[in-house]
């Protein structure tokens, strides 16, 4: 496959290149509950990198280490060439912004308020607010759609609004790298689609390197640059959406049958499930196949 792409059951490649944000050889584990060994992973500069699979494969662990909310228990992963660990805790602020699963906001704050503590990294002892500061949070406002919300109370919000807020403040907090834990889930599809277009437009009008994780893979395939399959902890395959996915990949991943087929929108890879009957009669067939050898 070109530019960098890799395939392979259960390995972890590394690519050629060097990029500002990388894992090598990490491993991953809450308490003695091990996610992931051995895992490496580079994120290409200037992507929208999205990582995928299966439910509780690793995907958000891994974007936590890599966001330095997990320390690796072995491994060590790298921002712009040293450990993440040993940076100033600013320092990686200003370089990453990060946007959880699950953010919750201080009671009685409002939009404007919120958006604003994204400067914190780029406060001091002797730099306060100053007018550079409100005019990035008037503009990350602006540019996610919020800016007539800003006297509103953030628990006053729907789940849309509040998510375009939260991605407001992280704009605020001009990193050039920016990641995403799962920043659609209990969207409806119309804010889902608006969330992922403004993160499309972040990448591809402002040169943001993005990395997010996305249950949807009919979504990751459309709006991803560069594709990360993960199960059980392993790299399966990285690369383009239209390099990597395929009806085998799927199956491998996710364990679903289906045919994959050109988006008529866009000519990325589009996931059609096999029908019901048709998967029922393959798994027959496959216990058959066990119980005849």
């Amino acid at each position: 496959m070109s530019d960098g792409s890799t395939r392979g059951s259960g390995t972890n490649h590394r690519r050629s290149t060097v990029n500002r944000l990388s894992a090598e050889n990490v491993t991953l584990a809450y308490d003695q509950r091990v996610i992931a060994e051995q895992l490496s992973v580079e994120i290409p500069d200037n992507s929208f990198t999205v990582i995928v699979g299966p439910n509780a494969c690793g995907k958000s662990t891994l974007l936590r280490a890599l966001s330095r909310m997990l320390k690796p228990n072995e491994g060590r992963v790298l921002l712009d060439g040293q450990v993440i660990q040993s940076l100033p805790a600013k320092k990686v602020a200003r370089t990453l912004g990060l946007l959880p699963q699950s953010s919750i906001a201080p009671d009685g704050i409002t939009v404007g308020d919120l958006v604003g503590r994204g400067r914190y990294p780029h406060q001091g002892l002797l730099r306060q607010w100053s007018a550079e500061d409100e005019r990035v949070v008037q503009e990350s406002m602006a540019r996610t759609g919020v800016a007539e919300l800003a006297e509103r109370y953030v628990d006053e919000l729907s789940g849309g609004q509040r998510q375009r807020v939260w991605i407001a403040m992280a704009l605020a907090q001009q990193t050039p790298l920016l990641l995403l834990d799962e920043p659609t889930t209990f969207l409806d599809i119309q804010h889902q689609i608006d969330v992922l277009d403004l993160c499309a437009d972040l990448h591809e009008e402002h040169g943001r390197t993005l990395v997010a994780v996305l249950h949807d893979l009919n979504h990751a395939a459309r709006y991803a640059t560069h594709l990360i399959a993960l199960r059980g902890g392993k790299v399966i395959a990285q690369g383009a959406p239209n390099d990597i996915v395929t009806a085998g990949l799927v199956e491998e991943v996710f364990g679903l049958r289906c045919q994959v087929i050109d988006d008529p929108e866009t000519g990325t890879p589009l996931v059609v499930p096999a029908a019901r009957t048709a998967r029922t009669r393959h798994t027959a067939q496959k216990v058959a196949a066990t119980g005849a050898s």
